[in-house]
């Protein structure tokens, strides 16, 4: 008999650790987990998911103008908050009753309370303390906001989907992909909004041409920008608020939202009481098989910092148990994992962009377009599409693939598998386009651009 209460205890249960959770069950693992707030994690309850619901929502405005050159005629049409949230909230109470039934149907014991460290191998929840011979640690991460003063007074993401009200104006404070996305549902759904930035250009770390293309598209929808600006101040006043820029600048606003980066969520898991070492920044460093420097103890998804997308926290929960409980030992390659970023337009991406491509590779061959989608030649939206290819010179492989427009995710998807296999610009040449399609274009452009 096991001197400990379970073969595996997961700390965190979202899309990563109930993956793990219940693939070591499946394998023959006694496994519990442990969740203080709803099971689904960041994803289901309180990010992509419904975040990409809203985004939804706020493309039928553009939808509605549309229309009328190909033929309708929209009427009275109304737009009403409450009623988006409402049936956003019934969705994510779906997935959330899916994810305990996942638990439920493996034999995984859930534990609703917040786990912390007492030694290696005890955890507390609560007024309870179980032991397990290996632990997992898959908390995720939560928002983080500047200090400055009225930071309080300002939400983020966790907050965003249960407004009461839609903002008349807001001031979003950041250039990343959660702040561009929340940008365009704000402003897609009515709102006047300011977005805040300290850099030059949304999306740092995204290939340059998707940065400005992107950019571009939201300015031209209506979204106001301040650019290599940092916000220094919120004030109250009369029902609404002051926000002081350093600039110079005073903005009024109704809400104002931080999107300036996450953080891993170790603090009070009294990690160190197990020996386990932490980065400066709180995150957990593991090896390739998403071991600590405790033999034991493991960590997958955004609090190791590696690669904070949910289908990698999936893959690296799934690795692990196959691993340590299946007896499949295999790593996770965090090589050319494609990404989407649900802004208006929507951006597709796999693989390396210019500047990462040329300092790994040297020299590169580099095919880029852009061209009004056959979509908006009628409804007469000005609204273009980019899209890029980067190839190293030498052998010919396409190493990087970038979509700006329509259904981006959805496109680059499907030649994120391309990517993987490590096909070649001949190949892809090769490939007979779709017509008429967006994504045809990524197999017929012919000539690199000059450079």
């Amino acid at each position: 008999m096991s001197q400990y209460d379970f073969d595996l205890f997961v700390i965190g249960a979202g899309s990563g650790g109930v993956r793990a959770a219940c693939i070591a069950a499946s394998h023959g693992a006694s496994v519990g987990i442990c969740e203080y707030s709803r099971v689904g994690g960041t994803c289901v309850i309180r990010g992509c998911v419904p975040k990409k619901l809203l985004s939804y929502a706020a493309h039928f405005a553009e939808e509605f103008e549309d229309a009328a050159g190909y033929g309708w005629t929209v009427t009275d049409a109304k737009f009403d908050w409450p009623s988006l949230i409402k049936a956003k909230d019934r969705e994510i109470d779906r997935l959330n009753r899916v994810y305990l039934d996942l638990l439920e149907d493996s034999g995984v014991e859930l534990f609703e309370a917040r786990g912390r460290f007492l030694d290696p191998h005890h955890i507390q929840l609560g007024d309870r303390t179980v032991s397990a011979e290996r632990i997992l640690v898959a908390a995720g991460g939560r928002p983080w906001k500047p200090d400055i003063p009225g930071a309080d007074l300002a939400i983020t993401s966790d907050q965003a989907f249960q407004l009461e009200a839609l903002p008349e104006r807001i001031v979003m404070v950041g250039g990343g992909y959660i702040a561009c996305e929340f940008a365009g549902i704000f402003n897609g759904l009515g709102s006047e909004v300011t977005q805040v930035y300290r850099g030059p250009a949304v999306l740092r770390g995204f290939d340059e041409d998707v940065r400005t293309a992107l950019g571009r598209e939201m300015a031209v929808k209506g979204i106001e920008f301040r650019f290599n600006t940092q916000i220094t101040a919120i004030t109250p006043v009369a029902g609404a608020y002051e926000v002081g820029l350093d600039n110079g600048e005073v903005r009024e606003a109704d809400q104002i939202m931080f999107a300036t980066g996450r953080v891993p969520n170790t603090a009070g898991m009294c990690l160190p009481d197990a020996g386990v070492e932490l980065r400066a920044d709180g995150s957990i460093p593991v090896d390739d098989y998403s071991q600590t420097n405790q033999a034991h103890i493991f960590a997958v998804g955004d609090i190791t910092n590696r690669l904070n997308l949910t289908p990698v926290a999936i893959h690296e929960g799934q690795a692990f148990a196959d691993t340590q409980f299946g007896a499949r030992p295999r790593e996770v390659d965090h090589q050319f994992v494609p990404s989407a970023v649900f802004t208006q337009p929507q951006v597709g991406t796999v693989g390396y962009s210019e500047a990462a491509a040329r300092l790994h590779y040297g020299k590169l061959d580099v095919y880029r377009s852009e061209f009004r989608p056959m979509k908006h030649t009628l409804g007469g939206r000005p609204e273009k599409t980019m899209m890029k290819l980067v190839v190293e010179r030498a052998g010919q492989r396409v190493v990087g693939l970038h979509v700006v427009g329509l259904d981006a995710p959805e496109i680059v998807q499907g030649f994120a598998v391309a990517v993987k296999s490590g096909l070649t610009k001949q190949q892809f040449d090769a490939t007979i386009g779709i017509h008429p399609t967006a994504a045809e274009e990524l197999v017929t452009m012919r000539s690199p651009v000059p450079g």
